[in-house]
């Protein structure tokens, strides 16, 4: 699936839509530049799952845990790990293959140990169009 979008809000909505139906065990992996909006999807996907918490970016976390949805979602920001293998010393499995929902932005950065059946989603800014909030978003 492929959506174009023009504004904040209407990333934040996807988000949103696609955390409605997320299920218990999926992961979501957020592909996309600084200031893409990788974190306004993360606000309306975790706002999908009935999440009331203030959701922020676990940049110097590396991941926040958010319980009071339907599912327990567990925030990645893998973007200051420097090899794969900081994640197992973490305890990712435990997060992969548990009972919750995952989203992991800067996925590519650990892409060689997630799961096969994991979802991507490549949030893209194209500079050509006269709209700085454009932004392509595809979902794999």
């Amino acid at each position: 699936m492929i959506k174009e979008v023009y504004s904040a809000e209407q990333t934040r909505l996807l988000g949103k839509e696609i955390g409605e139906k997320a299920c218990r065990g999926d992961i979501y992996c957020l592909k996309g530049e600084l200031g893409a909006g990788k974190t306004v999807f993360t606000k309306g996907f975790a706002e999908g799952l009935g999440i009331k918490e203030h959701i922020t970016s676990p940049t110097f976390t590396i991941v926040n845990e958010y319980s009071d949805g339907r599912l327990p979602f567990y925030h990645f920001d893998v973007y200051r790990i420097g090899s794969p293998d900081e994640m197992y010393d973490i305890g990712c499995d435990e997060y992969f293959f548990g009972d919750g929902v995952c989203l992991i932005e800067w996925a590519e950065l650990i892409e060689e140990i997630l799961p096969e059946n994991s979802v991507w989603i490549a949030i893209e800014r194209d500079y050509s169009k006269d709209d700085i909030n454009y932004r392509r978003i595809e979902v794999k």
